[in-house]
């Protein structure tokens, strides 16, 4: 895939802080009495800072929490615990004309542009559809003229205006979505795996258009997806989450370049590679078993189950996510970390 790695422009300065973030569904059972009887824990602890002007990756496999997370950041989901500091304030404590107001700065582009844009209003009403919730960004004799703006900054033509959503492509779809995420100037922008149900090449443009408006706009991303090369391209720092937790977390040619974690090792190791000669000589992971349930994960590492360097202190005892030595703010979630050969990405 197209696109440098890292293209964002981040300023240092946090915009967006995470402490401790959890989320745990309640299992219910009986038609009647709909006890409860344990629960998922989606999300258990997650903790993070995004930098203005810059791209968080957050890549792992289905089931392990990520769109979870994108939900609780956009509080469509209420947490169990934890917080998030948006510029310094909770956007879980806010209600109301504040919470109204937070929205502004904090949008989203969802996974899949078919079931995402709604067929019955047209390209103009589905952008301009924001203007109506927040009238005080754009006056309403101007909207139609910004809305066209919009449609021009995401490379589609204005004069699509007055099309419906079944006339565009998924890629031209996808443009719309992220014009729409982009009408009333926010800074935090999740994109929750906005390119998987796109072919290849599309997904390529995509990308790129995303990395040109981070550089043009000084957005910063939240970006989820599974497809380790998509990240790579875009992100300029990476989380890697299984079951809940983040396991590995630093710079993206850190984490592709010097994994730390089996499991990200792991994932790195199937990841597909365009030169064959890497190809043959790369050595494949092969984690057997499955995915535990997050309604019951493994005592002390979650990963131990499946883990081809566990030893009884995994079971035990609970590994940290802390620094490594090198200073690069390149953490991981593993006892046994400085001891991993690193296997070839």
């Amino acid at each position: 895939m197209g696109g440098a790695e890292g293209t964002g422009t981040g300023t240092g300065e946090v915009i967006l802080k995470v402490e401790g973030l959890v989320k745990h569904f309640a299992i219910r059972r009986g038609a009647v009495l709909r006890r409860t009887r344990g629960s998922v824990k989606a999300v258990d602890g997650v903790s993070f800072e995004l930098r203005r002007g810059e791209t968080l990756g957050i890549v792992g496999e289905s089931g392990c929490g990520k769109s979870t997370l994108a939900r609780l950041l956009m509080r469509l989901e209420t947490p169990t615990a934890g917080r998030a500091l948006l510029n310094g304030r909770d956007i879980f404590g806010l209600s109301g004309p504040e919470l109204k107001a937070l929205r502004r700065n904090f949008q989203m582009v969802m996974q899949d542009p078919y079931t995402s844009l709604n067929p019955r209003m047209n390209v103009g009403d589905l952008i301009g559809e924001p203007f109506e919730i927040h009238p005080e960004v754009v006056p309403r004799p101007e909207r139609r003229a910004r809305v066209r703006q919009l449609l021009d900054l995401v490379g589609l033509n204005p004069e699509y205006i007055s099309r419906y959503p079944h006339q565009f492509s998924g890629g031209q779809r996808q443009r719309i979505g992220i014009a729409r995420a982009l009408a009333l100037n926010p800074q935090v922008i999740v994109c929750d795996e906005p390119v998987s149900a796109l072919d290849v090449s599309i997904q390529a443009q995509v990308v790129n258009l995303l990395a040109r408006l981070q550089r043009d706009l000084g957005l910063s991303y939240i970006f989820i997806a599974h497809d380790l090369s998509v990240v790579r391209h875009v992100s300029d720092r990476v989380a890697v989450m299984y079951l809940g937790k983040f396991v590995e977390v630093g710079p993206a040619q850190a984490i592709y370049e010097h994994a730390t974690h089996p499991y990200t090792q792991a994932l790195l190791s199937a990841a597909p590679l365009p030169d064959p000669a890497r190809r043959r000589e790369r050595r494949i992971i092969r984690l057997e078993g499955d995915v535990p349930s997050p309604a019951d994960p493994p005592s002390g590492c979650r990963f131990r189950t499946r883990c081809f360097k566990a030893q009884p202190r995994c079971a035990a005892e609970e590994p940290s996510l802390v620094d490594r030595p090198g200073g690069t703010e390149h953490e991981s979630a593993c006892h046994f970390a400085a001891e991993l050969g690193l296997e070839p990405a």
